[in-house]
């Protein structure tokens, strides 16, 4: 696993078409494996397109992110680890963020960080796409037509298949373009969204913390 990109006091920003987002801090950093990555990494699913919808109307710029809590981790994330503290974090507008370059994903709720974990993402051939994205459709039971396969509590990202779900999250597996997150993760993801949240996807750049964003 890559190390990862967070400094305790500061997230991550990526220009995202006009855009901008974050992820995390140095506290998460992993221990830098010093096996060679498998010639071939395991693919878990990625969704299958939904039937063709109209085009939405025009909507209003979303208000400002502005991140107000990062939750303190006693450890290290791993593979198959994350956190999960709603403590202190008031209701309001739910925003996940996933960075590649980090393989973290957090979910934020009125800017507080209520929950955290280690990622797997799309291979070289099917890259997980950057960008900000609305989620499109949940389903907790969904199964792939693409691959006949489980995507336990899938949040749908792109009209192409691209999604959040549960997965094998271990060294060397790797998403046919998906994030793959631990399923005690993905249950609570699940369960604290709602269609129309924000999900942000970056690269890893830099941001002071309590700057305010529009993604």
């Amino acid at each position: 696993m890559r190390a990862l990109q967070f400094l305790a006091g500061s997230i991550l920003l990526a220009a995202l078409g006009g855009g901008a987002w974050l992820t995390l801090r140095d506290s998460r950093q992993a221990p830098v494996s010093t096996k060679a990555p498998p010639s071939r990494p395991r693919m878990t699913a990625a969704a299958a397109p939904p039937p063709p919808v109209a085009a939405p109307s025009p909507s209003p710029t979303p208000a400002p992110f502005v991140v107000r809590r990062i939750l303190d981790l006693k450890k290290p994330l791993s593979h198959g680890d994350y956190v999960w503290d709603e403590s202190g974090a008031p209701d309001g507008p739910v925003v996940i963020t996933v960075d590649l370059a980090a393989q973290v994903v957090s979910i934020f709720r009125d800017g507080y960080e209520i929950g955290t974990a280690a990622i797997i993402y799309g291979a070289d051939n099917m890259p997980t796409p950057l960008g900000v994205f609305p989620i499109l459709q949940k389903d907790a039971d969904h199964v792939s037509n693409l691959y006949d396969a489980p995507m336990p509590y899938m949040l749908r990202l792109t009209n192409d298949g691209v999604a959040i779900h549960a997965s094998d999250v271990r060294y060397g597996n790797a998403t046919h373009g998906c994030v793959g997150v631990p399923t005690g993760f993905a249950r609570k993801l699940f369960a604290a969204t709602h269609l129309g949240d924000r999900v942000i996807v970056t690269n890893g750049k830099r941001l002071s913390m309590g700057q305010s964003i529009v993604g």
